[in-house]
């Protein structure tokens, strides 16, 4: 989908601001940072430029940059960074799954989404949840705080209460992608005065669809046939798809009975 500009055409002003003549930001169409963030602050109130930073240093986006160092993004670059924050917003994704998701092609809204009729008339399901080995990158406690802009405090909770359980390496704790992404998102929840004691529920509800999962497949997940496994893993990920989806739609079924 194409980005909107925050105003008719591109802000003259950010062009200039980047090193570029503004005839020659016109007719490529390339937008500052800054006219990013306003082009899409309607949709995401939340998007600020160290956000877009982020995404850049997490290899998501991949800006021009001009012979002064400042960032120029095409209308391409906008729809891919809209496209990652909706995958954020909607399906929770965390980034390693974005990026694969982007790898593989998936732009804007043309990608299936879940539940859609497939060919055959059966219902696929795409898997917005990944169980396989990830990236394997650790970031200590001062990154996770700097990057996700949580409190310690609320860091140190959620390994109280078994939300996070991070990794000592030479008396430094680590933690990895997936729990740096719940850091963030508990983060967001705090904002709203959610404590590390308010998570048991989500923890105990993720703890019991695990074992539900488990129990459906644990043979073929057990099994020494490579092949077997591998269809196993692909079918866990395919139902976790499903249980994440079914959630969704029974939260928002009480929702609207609350704003009624």
């Amino acid at each position: 989908m194409a980005a909107q500009a925050p105003q008719a055409g591109v802000d003259d002003l950010d062009l200039i601001a980047a090193g570029e003549p503004a005839d020659m930001g016109k007719r490529q169409k390339s937008l500052t940072i800054g006219a990013v963030c306003k082009a899409l602050a309607q949709e995401f109130p939340d998007i600020s430029i160290s956000k877009i930073r982020y995404l850049e240093d997490q290899k998501l986006l991949t800006p021009r940059r001009t012979p002064g160092g400042y960032r120029l993004y095409t209308q391409g670059d906008v729809a891919r960074l809209r496209t990652i924050l909706r995958m954020q917003r909607d399906e929770f994704l965390p980034l390693r799954v974005i990026r694969q998701e982007l790898a593989a092609g998936r732009a804007g809204d043309s990608a299936p989404i879940p539940g859609r009729t497939g060919r055959d008339g059966v219902r696929s399901w795409r898997p917005s949840v990944s169980v396989r080995e990830s990236t394997g990158a650790l970031y200590s406690m001062d990154d996770v705080l700097e990057e996700t802009k949580a409190e310690g405090k609320l860091v140190r909770e959620l390994e109280e209460y078994g939300v996070v359980k991070g990794e000592m390496r030479g008396g430094v704790r680590y933690f990895d992608e997936t729990e740096r992404e719940i850091i963030a998102a508990v983060a967001e929840l705090a904002r709203y005065g959610v404590g590390g004691r308010n998570l048991r529920v989500f923890r105990s509800s993720a703890d019991r669809e695990a074992n539900l999962l488990q129990q459906i497949l644990a043979p073929a997940l057990r099994s020494r046939n490579p092949e077997r496994r591998k269809e196993a893993v692909e079918a866990l990920e395919n139902l976790a798809a499903v249980a994440t989806h079914l959630k969704h739609l029974l939260l928002i079924r009480d929702l609207r009975k609350i704003v009624r």
